[in-house]
């Protein structure tokens, strides 16, 4: 379990760093088009402002929901049920935890 505990930090770290960077992406997004008086909805060079505002938002939610689930697995991990299907109860498939460390269901549950 130490290789898991060790994947689900790492995991952690990153999906932590992704946020903050999309935190401040966001707030820069929102900075500039606060001092922007630009019509971004007939610009024709690109997207709109709008949407790069609502794409960023997306992505952040993902890994915020990326974070919960890593957060979550570790908490099973401290509890002895890491590897056990939330859904089920058998035991989750090493290869899938392998490639998905936090995985709370085994392949026929999901």
């Amino acid at each position: 379990m130490t290789g898991h505990r060790t994947s689900l930090e790492r995991l952690r770290g990153e999906a932590e760093a992704e946020i903050a960077a999309l935190d401040a992406d966001l707030r820069a997004l929102f900075e500039a088009s606060r001092t922007d008086n630009a019509d971004d909805e007939h610009d024709p060079e690109g997207a709109t402002i709008g949407y790069e505002r609502a794409q960023l938002m997306a992505v952040l939610a993902a890994a915020r929901a990326q974070l919960t689930a890593v957060e979550e697995a570790l908490a099973r991990l401290d509890a002895g049920a890491y590897g056990r299907c939330e859904a089920c109860g058998r035991e989750i498939a090493p290869e899938r935890l392998e490639i998905r460390p936090f995985a709370a269901t085994c392949v026929g549950c999901a």
